[in-house]
């Protein structure tokens, strides 16, 4: 294909002709088109390497995929895999490229701040999650790049896999960012970084026939990514749309994302993923259906934002506590369900589990444990016999020592809840104004 050879031989232009060798950083999805973003990156560094000198590759090219952990598990599985497959891959052909894969801070975390915080799931008047999940744990390790010792120029490329067929809106943004006769454009939040779109030009059909017959630089299965896709094609995107012939198949475009998104007002990738088969996919997409339907339940909100301010509208606040509860609970019976199908999988991590229980604390909420909620659901108790002995022993001398006065016994457990979720979260600031809430909240009562 003529438009394919012209896209290397740009790109081998640019990676050439710079000779500060500003890194370049790919983001990779694992997608359609950033898998054919990378494959052509990749056949220039090759063609780079034996048909002109290999002593041109000096300059890093990082291959970033953030991890939201609230991916489609599908998807997360099909790229961890291939991500490794690359890394290996590199080795092999002696090439400059490396992996790295971001995730959100803790306290950023979809699960803490829904469940621990009380956020209300995102809508589009409330689109919490897509700076916290996607854009800051990225920028953070385009700053490292950018600021890195080995940096000498203190710059960086960022190679997107954006496409002006994509949609009207694209075409709009890429139009007015790019600059006439110039392949780099400034990147439009991070100082010192410039964009390189290298497949803008590429329509959806020419994206499946390079993923169709090319080989995959780094040893993927040649029909897995269209499969995935063929799973996912929602009833809006008949698939296969075009078949010319049995290798040039295009599928569409689903696009796939967090499994928890209620943005949308149906998830139709994992909906349609469900009727080709994948039927264990059902207790995500239902949780995900009521945590939607439950968002806007006055009963389920409090009237006043986190920082203690009125919301703009009655019951248009944080989410109460007893909510966070059942949505955890919900969270588990979904894991579980899935578990008893024989597939393992965790919905919310242990180090999320903790950032949860302590967040709970630090609102003065001690009535309800993650731990407990974990064993009702799950029908286990946790091999804590001898913390759970000590425990018990400590309070009776506790108790012993207020006189069997419970108020006073509360305070001084709960206070002593706050002193040890400060130590598991390593983070101390804040909380002499936690144990002024909890004895304002004490005397109050």
């Amino acid at each position: 294909m003529k438009k394919t050879n012209y896209i290397i031989e740009e790109i081998i232009d640019q990676y050439t002709i710079d000779d500060n060798n500003r890194p370049w950083i790919i983001g990779f999805s694992g997608g359609k088109d950033s898998t054919v973003m990378l494959t052509l990156v990749w056949l220039s560094l090759l063609k780079i390497k034996n048909d002109i000198d290999e002593k041109f590759l000096k300059r890093e090219v990082w291959v970033v995929c953030n991890d939201t952990l609230v991916e489609n598990p599908i998807i997360t599985n099909y790229v961890n895999g291939i991500l490794e497959k690359i890394k290996t891959a590199a080795v092999r052909h002696n090439l400059p490229i490396k992996v790295k894969k971001t995730i959100p801070r803790l306290e950023d975390s979809f699960w803490v701040n829904l469940i621990g915080k009380g956020y209300p799931a995102p809508n589009n008047a409330f689109r919490w999650c897509t700076e916290r999940l996607k854009i800051k744990p990225t920028s953070r390790f385009i700053d490292d790049i950018v600021n890195s010792e080995d940096n000498e120029h203190k710059e960086a490329i960022v190679l997107v896999g954006t496409r002006k067929s994509e949609s009207a809106s694209r075409a709009k943004s890429i139009k007015k960012h790019e600059i006439k006769g110039k392949r780099l454009t400034k990147h439009p939040l991070q100082k010192n970084v410039f964009v390189y779109s290298p497949i803008k030009e590429l329509y959806l059909e020419e994206i499946w026939y390079i993923i169709n017959t090319f080989e995959s630089p780094w040893g993927a299965e040649k029909n897995q990514l269209f499969n995935i896709y063929s799973d996912a094609s929602a009833d809006d995107y008949e698939c296969p749309t075009m078949v010319s012939n049995k290798e040039h198949k295009s599928c569409g475009q689903s696009r796939f994302g967090c499994w928890t998104c209620t943005v949308v007002r149906k998830d139709k990738s994992i909906s349609a993923q469900i009727e080709n088969g994948q039927e264990w996919l059902v207790p995500l997409r239902d949780v995900r259906d009521w945590i939607q339907e439950q968002r806007n339940n006055p009963e389920n909100r409090s009237d006043y934002r986190r920082n203690g301010t009125l919301a703009a509208v009655p019951n248009g606040g944080y989410v109460i506590q007893k909510h966070r509860v059942e949505i955890l609970e919900k969270v588990f019976e979904a894991q579980k369900k899935i578990n008893d199908m024989g597939i393992d999988i965790e919905l919310i991590n242990n180090q999320e589990l903790i950032a949860i229980q302590v967040t709970w604390y630090r609102d003065l909420y001690f009535d309800f444990k993650v731990s407990d909620i974990y064993n009702k659901v799950f029908n286990k108790d946790l091999d804590m016999k001898q913390h759970n002995e000590l425990i018990r022993k400590e309070e009776e001398i506790l108790l012993s020592a207020c006189e069997n006065d419970k108020k006073h016994f509360s305070l001084i457990q709960d206070l002593l809840k706050l002193e040890k979720s400060k130590t598991i979260m390593m983070k101390r600031r804040g909380l002499i104004e936690d144990i002024e809430n909890r004895y304002k909240q004490f005397i109050t009562n």
